[in-house]
């Protein structure tokens, strides 16, 4: 293995540290100073800039007519930013959830998710699929944006200007430097720890669906990851999972529909995909319905976000590599770990109240 392209992995994960501290701060101090909810900067401006990676990789897999990557880094980024990402993030400190998120884009995010299965279902996404989804981003983020005039705080006479306001044209112009500067140390980031990591991949012969699924994803989904590490340790919680749920949305209706829109050809689904990536999106979104139900994403559920990822991988390497364990672990999984979960998820949103499990804020 090239010994540039591991410096460069390594380099990579500072860059990510520094953009995401850059764009947290910038977009938390924009949202400010415009008198917006940080949750709809968190649901769109940011949201869109970490999903940078995602729709870089996915148009390069466009042009060199590679649809298992295409897809498989859209599905993969998607069960990543739920599980492992805002897993991650609800053990570091309990998560507060805006009921915006319950009543809006949560459900958009299952739709949208459903939507991608339905248009699958015969194997390929043709360009017609692409406007679909192209067309629905611009609707979520004209009505998004639609909605920060009813959330917009308007100062009261008495109430007298701050040193923000004085100088209002000049931060906003910081903030959005430090929004660029961000975005672009992240993707650059992502990028070196990408290529690096597939190097690494490829060295040890995985499959292009499983690079995809999970280094691709892993690696694309960074930005998210370090976006929300960093939000969560300042306590821009509404930006933490606005972001992880905007980006699920936009990775569906921007990324994947710019991908099938440009792609010479229409793009092959694999039936992989189809009938076990996709579903278990889906499963994956519609779990946060009862996970967000009390507005409070606590640390043992964080956990169970998090072993399920690990459980996810496990089964995609155990299923790639044809190992002996493979039978056991999906017996396991099948017909104890998962009705379990279930079973928890429905007592959850039936009593609509959370266990009581004492935590630090």
């Amino acid at each position: 293995m090239d010994p540039l392209t591991l410096t460069l992995f390594c380099l990579g994960f500072v860059l990510l540290a520094v953009g995401a501290e850059f764009l947290v701060k910038g977009s938390a101090n924009l949202a400010e100073i415009l008198g917006i909810s940080k949750l709809i900067v968190g649901l769109t401006i940011v949201a869109f800039g970490t999903s940078a990676p995602e729709l870089a990789v996915n148009l390069q897999a466009a042009y060199e007519r590679t649809p298992d990557i295409a897809i498989g880094n859209v599905v993969g980024s998607n069960i990543l930013n739920i599980l492992l990402v805002l897993g991650v993030a609800a053990i570091i400190r309990p998560i507060s959830v805006h009921k915006r998120l319950i009543q809006w884009e949560v459900p958009l995010m299952i739709g949208v998710s459903i939507l991608l299965l339905w248009l699958s279902l015969d194997g390929t996404l043709d360009r017609w699929n692409g406007l679909l989804l192209s067309s629905g981003i611009l609707l979520y983020i004209l009505l998004a944006f639609k909605s920060t005039h009813k959330d917009r705080k308007q100062p009261s006479k008495d109430e007298k200007p701050s040193s923000l306001e004085k100088n209002r044209h000049l931060h906003i112009i910081l903030q959005l430097v430090f929004i660029v500067a961000g975005l672009g140390l992240l993707v650059q980031g992502s990028n070196w720890l990408v290529n690096g990591a597939i190097v690494i991949a490829q060295f040890y012969g995985i499959s292009e669906l499983i690079i995809a699924l999970t280094v691709i994803s892993i690696g694309t989904s960074l930005p998210e990851l370090a976006t929300v590490i960093i939000g969560t340790f300042r306590g821009e919680q509404e930006l933490v999972v606005g972001n992880v749920v905007g980006s699920n949305i936009f990775n569906i209706l921007l990324v994947l529909g710019l991908t099938t829109l440009v792609s010479p050809i229409s793009i092959d689904v694999s039936q992989a995909a189809i009938f076990l990536d996709m579903p278990v999106m889906i499963a994956v979104a519609i779990a946060c319905l009862p996970i967000f139900f009390n507005n409070l994403i606590e640390r043992w559920e964080g956990g169970l976000f998090l072993a399920y990822y690990i459980a996810y991988t496990s089964y995609l390497f155990l299923n790639a590599t044809q190992h002996s364990a493979l039978s056991t672990f999906s017996a396991v999984m099948l017909w104890f770990v998962l009705p379990l979960t279930l079973l928890t998820l429905l007592i959850l949103m039936w009593q609509g109240k959370k266990p009581s499990i004492n935590h630090q804020k």
